[in-house]
């Protein structure tokens, strides 16, 4: 494989923000220092994006296909913890909590620490792991020479490899692969600009309703 700089736009950010995740704490001074370092492996290299069309007719059907995917991975992500077989089987429990609390809460972190956070879910790793996840990864499976590969491209083999790997990252695995379908179903049908706004939207919303309901379990 030719490591050249358009490879290691969509793999370096990623690589830092992983590494980071299992070497530091889970704590919210680290997500911080993990956002930071990731948004600057990413910003250096965002011009090597296709740029979107943003032709009257393109920019509505993105619009329409981001927005919807979006918000239907937002819901699916939280309706199901209703049910607490759902709670009990189908999610990952990991103990973060500082004296009983989210090390995310503002009483814990102070509000700027908590803002990162939603930033961070929104704006950075959420393109990373499109970027990662749609683009690189998934016609990485199908050819060696993955530029060469259309995102437009389906093939079943790497669409559920990707789908795959992209759920074991997340402790929510079971509705971690229905939002993996469906970013990887709008990628190649409308770009992944679509994909990115859809998960942009999906975190952003899902972080608002974390800090408005306090529902810091999602966090």
């Amino acid at each position: 494989m030719k490591f050249d700089r358009e490879t290691f736009f969509a793999v370096a950010p990623f690589a830092v923000w992983m590494a980071m995740l299992m070497v530091l704490p889970s704590n919210a001074q680290n997500y911080a220092l993990r956002t930071v370092c990731s948004a600057l492996m990413l910003l250096p290299f965002a011009s090597r994006l296709r740029k979107c069309d943003v032709s009257p007719k393109a920019a509505l059907r993105l619009a329409l296909w981001s927005l919807a995917a979006g918000m239907l991975v937002f819901f699916l992500w939280v309706w199901p913890e209703s049910f607490s077989w759902y709670r009990k089987f189908c999610v990952i429990s990991a103990d973060k909590a500082v004296c009983g609390k989210s090390p995310f809460e503002p009483g814990v972190c102070g509000n700027t620490l908590t803002a990162i956070r939603l930033i961070g879910s929104a704006f950075v790793i959420a393109p990373i792991e499109e970027i990662f996840y749609r683009s690189y990864l998934y016609r990485r499976l199908q050819s060696r020479d993955w530029r060469s590969v259309a995102l437009s491209k389906f093939d079943l083999s790497a669409f559920l490899w990707s789908v795959a790997l992209f759920s074991l990252g997340h402790d929510r695995i079971v509705v971690a692969i229905i939002a993996g379908v469906v970013y990887q179903f709008v990628a190649i049908r409308a770009g992944l600009c679509a994909s990115i706004i859809a998960h942009v939207i999906t975190n952003l919303v899902l972080g608002i309703w974390v800090i408005k309901t306090l529902s810091w379990s999602f966090w």
